[in-house]
């Protein structure tokens, strides 16, 4: 029996989301809370598969106490998860948090719980990921690193970080025009990063999912990320809300952690590991792609002969 509760955001996918209650099932956590959005009028079939996936939640077979969110009308991805997670923290100082899309490995649980007590009272860590975006695992003996990036496939966070959460980035115009590069120390990335904050703010983008890198970084708090991916996301395609292309980040690989955990000796970001998620994670063209790998292999045949 787990102790700490888990949030579980479901829509109206209910195949997926059996695959991931399975996974919740065999941690079987003592309070189980259920978000769910209402179908769309204009979509045909949408209550029904709504209802498919709400079912699921009647094979809990578990002691467990079963909190329930539902709404009657559609709020959409936003509106629907922030008020949903903030219904979660008002019931609880600290949670872990799945959508019906991301299988998790087993040790995911156990991972977040462990760290979730260590890091309880710890103002300069702001979440832990589930997800490993490095293409391979951690390279050092530590089960995790530090890192900027607050990842949502699969994630748990407390109460403290939750309120000082803003959905609509009410601070972003009035930050410094140049905090993200010196935050980055990479103006292409400050570049990117502004341009979303900049259509979150003008309500462009309906996600809820930056606005939590933005709270972590506004408030000086890092992320945890694992040495090994513990979570697979296999929502992408055409019934997805936003991730209806194909993807290489598409049902990655996960792979069990080992305990006991081996703790970094202090609270430091990865700069490194946020280098390579730089290259690999963010959307930059095959042209500035090409571009900085030809840099890289200059840099390293002068370095030859240096």
């Amino acid at each position: 029996m787990m102790e700490t509760p888990v949030v579980f955001i479901i829509f109206n996918r209910p195949e997926v989301t059996l695959a991931v209650f399975e996974a919740i099932r065999a941690a079987r956590p003592a309070n189980l809370l259920v978000v769910a959005d209402g179908p769309r009028p204009d979509r045909p079939g949408e209550s029904e598969r709504c209802a498919e996936a709400r079912a699921v939640i009647d094979k809990v077979d578990w002691p467990c106490v079963v909190h329930q969110n539902y709404s009657d009308v559609n709020l959409g991805c936003k509106r629907r998860i922030v008020s949903g997670i903030t219904w979660a923290f008002s019931l609880f100082s600290e949670v872990i948090v799945l959508e019906d899309d991301v299988v998790p490995d087993p040790t995911f649980f156990r991972f977040c719980q462990e760290l979730l007590s260590r890091y309880r009272d710890d103002a300069r860590v702001g979440m832990i990921n589930g997800g490993n975006f490095l293409k391979k695992a951690f390279p050092q003996e530590e089960s995790y690193y530090f890192s900027r990036f607050g990842h949502v496939w699969g994630w748990a966070c407390w109460r403290r970080v939750w309120q000082q959460y803003d959905a609509d980035v009410l601070l972003w115009p009035k930050q410094d025009p140049e905090w993200l590069t010196r935050h980055f120390g990479n103006k292409q990335v400050a570049r990117y990063w502004s341009g979303v904050f900049d259509k979150v703010y003008r309500q462009q983008i309906g996600t809820w999912d930056y606005q939590m890198d933005f709270c972590l970084w506004t408030h000086g708090m890092c992320s945890i990320a694992p040495s090994v991916n513990l979570v697979s996301n296999l929502g992408f395609g055409a019934e997805a809300t936003h991730t209806k292309g194909p993807s290489e980040w598409s049902a990655m690989t996960t792979k069990a952690m080992q305990f006991p955990l081996v703790h970094p000796e202090q609270v430091a970001i990865c700069q490194g590991c946020d280098e390579i998620e730089y290259d690999n994670y963010l959307p930059v063209s095959w042209l500035q792609r090409k571009r900085q790998k030809t840099a890289k292999m200059l840099r390293a045949f002068k370095g030859l002969f240096s």
